[in-house]
């Protein structure tokens, strides 16, 4: 019983992840890992595992973020990944090029700056730094 309404509690809240993702307050930090655990890590995991609270009622499972220079030879791609996050490349998970998701909260001009390629930049410095970390 205890499980299903956990599961009815996330179906819900993906409903609403679309919305939630549209509102969400940019945090006032450019590191990599503060915005990793403030965006990326509801989906993806703490550990970038690929096990995040939604992860159960996702259509598909999100990748374990800290095996991609595994998934491309030894070689971490941080153009591409950098492109994937700020919406430039196609993802369905992320929404399309119309509406990415990330990429203008990471751009939303702060103190007469924008701060998006940085923010970027940093979130993928963050994500080849744990490359190979932890169980596989």
């Amino acid at each position: 019983m205890r499980r299903s309404i956990t599961r009815v509690l996330l179906g819900v809240g993906c409903l609403f992840l679309p919305l939630y993702a549209a509102e969400v307050q940019l945090i006032h930090s450019i590191e990599g890992p503060a915005l990793y655990q403030s965006y990326c890590a509801t989906c993806h995991g703490k550990d970038a595992r690929g096990n995040g609270l939604f992860t159960k009622v996702l259509k598909k499972v999100p990748p374990d973020l800290a095996r991609i220079a595994v998934r491309n030879h030894g070689v971490f791609p941080m153009e591409k990944v950098q492109r994937i996050i700020s919406g430039e490349s196609e993802r369905p998970e992320h929404g399309t090029k119309e509406m990415p998701i990330w990429g203008p909260i990471f751009s939303q001009v702060e103190r007469d700056q924008d701060w998006g390629r940085v923010r970027i930049a940093n979130l993928g410095k963050y994500l080849e730094s744990i490359q190979g970390r932890g169980p596989k």
